[in-house]
């Protein structure tokens, strides 16, 4: 069966990703997550989990952070402090995990482990991981040769942010300032603006956010994906609000299920989802979109101009007054929106609707508009309130069966999972005197499910025309579906795993820095599957400089139009004058950063 997976940065998001549609949700604990600033408590995760297991919908706990010596015996306790809550998988970046005593959860490894190839995601399994996270710069053609080698359930980034480094083996942010992605606190150096110096110090680029990515967007490529053998999708935003989540949930729902019901296949969580807004991934935070390079390299990935959200086109200025502007655009705009721009100089800017008389519009600040600027919508304050104010629904379908017993009457139902559960009471035998009205009153009180996750979608009579008070029915109907849900509790999937200690062979018998290896545990592991020779991760302490700090697809030389020039390094300088050497591996079509 095929899994919607959503962010939750907390309960809340991920109640709202639930409700929208996701057929499971990751969320981080209270420590050791690729996000420091998304941490969960027990008691939000354990509110999280009930409400997600009433659907058979699944929750994953991030435990996905490089982990020294000290910090390995805190990891193993929240795992298990997870698994007793009733989670449903650990995704996790440390080996050094492995050789510890983990409960019998499903193992899922973190795209932080550099998931690009067979061999890599073959070990994985026989080591006893139930899932990988792919690496976001697989094409088709890389994807499909990984499913061939393995039967683990692939999980694939469909929306959201881009790294622009190869995940886990980013050591930007750790050599210039000493904060970690792979501890879970990167600055994001790569969105920061650059110019461009050949070797000889000719400038070959203005100041540019060179490093920076647009947003991934697979929303008409799920069939492709599917047909590729990935089996769940992954939304990116362990750190966006509920507006992004329930939006972008509700689109891929929508575009999933098209994919799922021509193939004839089941998504993996129960009840279908209704929402009274039509979604748009261009209202909520994106910096464009992209496929990346899931079919090869014809279309820009990059994000130069800002890392910010520039938004929708709306029209470009005519005439500029004090604090008005005569919009010419199609585009109708309202008392809230938030508009941008690029100003002469290229930084972007922005100001606010404050009113709209036809193609006038009033705003907050004219300074930096021009006639001929182009405006673009990065806030649809219309959208977004009724995004808020959206009645948004998951319910269970189940059909109701009134059969009569010696002594009174019994209610069945069953779900659309086909999970059964009865209730019964005692009961005079009384004819009805109106027995239209009867059935009536009985379709129209065990039809009532609202304040449950169930949806009445039948009731069948098997009583006769008899007369039931209305508080029977009523408590029938209550009392079935307390059982029903009993019984759903009982019938859910629950996924077991855990590690396969074994000599299984490393694709290599050597490990770099790259290799990641912080801990003790982390190295025995590693020997244990015939590495001979390891070197200790970038973050105990090594020293970086003349060392390549990220690898990268995304090639500047390519984006800029300079494959014609040698493919001689380049220098990359930032705001601070803080400088990062490029080095081009053009038989891989691939560039890489390093650090003077």
């Amino acid at each position: 069966m095929i899994e919607l997976l959503a962010p939750a940065k907390d309960a809340a998001c991920g109640i709202a990703a639930i409700d929208a549609g996701a057929d499971a949700v990751y969320i981080g604990a209270a420590h050791f997550g690729a996000r420091e600033a998304a941490g969960n408590t027990l008691d939000d995760i354990a509110a999280l989990v009930a409400h997600a297991h009433r659907y058979w919908a699944r929750v994953y706990v991030t435990l996905n952070t490089l982990l020294t010596d000290d910090e390995l015996p805190l990891a193993v306790q929240m795992a298990h402090q997870v698994y007793d809550l009733g989670v449903d998988g650990l995704i996790i970046q440390d080996v050094g995990l492995l050789e510890c005593d983990l409960p019998p959860l499903p193992l899922i490894a973190s795209t932080q482990m550099h998931n690009h190839t067979p061999e890599r995601v073959a070990f994985l399994e026989a080591v006893g991981f139930q899932r990988a996270i792919l690496a976001r710069e697989l094409s088709l053609t890389e994807i499909q040769a990984i499913r061939a080698d393995t039967t683990l359930e692939l999980e694939c980034f469909v929306h959201g942010a881009l790294c622009v480094g190869y995940s886990g083996q980013c050591y930007l942010s750790y050599a210039q300032g000493g904060r970690s992605g792979n501890r879970g606190q990167c600055a994001q150096p790569c969105r920061k603006a650059y110019r461009l110096y050949d070797a000889s110090g000719q400038q070959l680029s203005p100041e540019k956010h060179l490093l920076s990515l647009r947003d991934l967007n697979l929303s008409h490529d799920l069939g492709a994906l599917l047909d590729a053998g990935v089996t769940s999708f992954k939304i990116e935003g362990r750190l966006k609000d509920q507006a992004y989540v329930t939006n972008v949930v509700r689109h891929y729902r929508t575009a999933l299920d098209t994919e799922l019901a021509a193939r004839g296949l089941r998504r993996s969580a129960s009840g279908t989802s209704r929402a009274d807004f039509t979604p748009d991934v261009g209202k909520t935070f994106n910096r464009g979109y992209t496929s990346y390079f899931l079919h090869g390299r014809d279309a820009a990935v990059g994000a130069p101009d800002t890392p910010k959200m520039v938004g929708e086109p709306v029209g470009t200025v005519a005439t500029v007054g004090r604090y008005r502007v005569s919009v010419d655009g199609g585009v109708p705009l309202h008392n809230g929106d938030g508009l941008c721009f690029f100003t002469p100089a290229c930084t972007l800017a922005g100001t606010v609707v404050n009113g709209v008389n036809g193609n006038i519009v009033t705003v907050s600040s004219t300074e930096g508009l021009a006639a001929g600027t182009a405006l673009f919508r990065n806030h649809d304050h219309a959208f977004l309130t009724a995004l808020a104010k959206a009645e948004i629904t998951r319910a269970i379908a189940v059909d109701f069966t009134l059969r009569p017993t010696p002594d009174g009457v019994a209610l069945h139902v069953r779900d659309a999972d086909g999970v059964d559960a009865v209730a019964t009471t005692a009961c005079d035998d009384t004819p009805a005197q109106k027995p239209e009205a009867a059935l009536a009153t009985i379709h129209a009180q065990l039809g009532k499910c609202g304040g449950t996750e169930f949806a009445c979608a039948s009731v069948t009579v098997e009583t006769g025309a008899r007369f039931f008070p209305v508080a029977i029915l009523n408590a029938l109907r209550r009392d079935a579906l307390v059982a029903l849900r009993a019984a759903r509790t009982v019938a859910r999937p629950v996924a077991v795993g855990g590690v396969k200690r074994n000599d299984a062979p490393f694709p290599a018998t050597k490990l770099a820095f790259t290799g990641n290896v912080l801990n003790r545990q982390a190295a025995a592991f590693y020997q244990r599957h015939g590495v001979t020779t390891i070197e200790p991760a970038a973050e105990s302490g090594l020293d970086m400089h003349g060392r390549t700090v990220m690898t990268t697809r995304h090639c500047i030389r390519r984006a800029l139009g300079l494959c014609h020039r040698p493919a001689e390094p380049l220098l990359l300088v930032d705001e601070e004058g803080r400088r990062l050497g490029l080095r081009f591996a053009c038989m891989r079509c691939e560039m890489e950063v390093v650090l003077p």
